[in-house]
């Protein structure tokens, strides 16, 4: 019975594969978001004033900053949590594939999410005359929660491989 329900438990993990492939439906909707973008700022581009040309540069930023991250944690979660990824070394094999674990995944995640939110809190920023300064504190403080939890992550993760 126990043998059973080992197996069945190890073979749940399996659950997760079409999570990880759905990731890749984000990715496509991403890149169309990424290129409305841009088609959308072509017409503009000799008539927009540079902080809003700017503005949109950031936002293509952080879609492909987010793109980064769903790649990371797909790849990353499916060989950590599924099974190893089969990719032939003559292909376009990424060199990270098989050397991110569960701990430094989360610390690249967090990373990342505090990457994003700088480019966020910069777009603020160059927008600061449209927004309230209450909204722009709150901004703020949540942009110093994700640092400090990520360098917390990341100090917590040294001291344990220290040890």
């Amino acid at each position: 019975m126990e043998k059973a329900l080992e197996k069945m438990m190890y073979a749940s993990r399996w659950i997760m594969a079409p999570v990880y492939l759905g990731l890749s439906l984000v990715l496509i909707a991403l890149g169309i978001k990424f290129f409305v973008e841009i088609i959308h700022i072509l017409p503009q581009l000799f008539s927009i004033k540079e902080a809003d040309l700017i503005l949109t540069i950031l936002s293509l930023v952080d879609l492909t900053l987010v793109g980064g991250l769903v790649i990371m944690v797909m790849f990353s979660g499916y060989e950590n949590f599924v099974s190893q990824l089969d990719v032939d070394d003559s292909n376009e094999k990424l060199g990270w594939l098989g050397k991110v674990d569960s701990n430094s995944l989360k610390n690249k995640v967090a990373a990342s999410i505090v990457a994003i939110s700088s480019i966020h809190l910069l777009k603020v920023f160059m927008d600061t005359p449209n927004i309230p300064n209450d909204k722009i504190m709150w901004y703020l403080l949540i942009h110093i929660t994700f640092v400090i939890s990520a360098f917390i992550m990341g100090y917590l993760d040294k001291l344990t491989k220290d040890k």
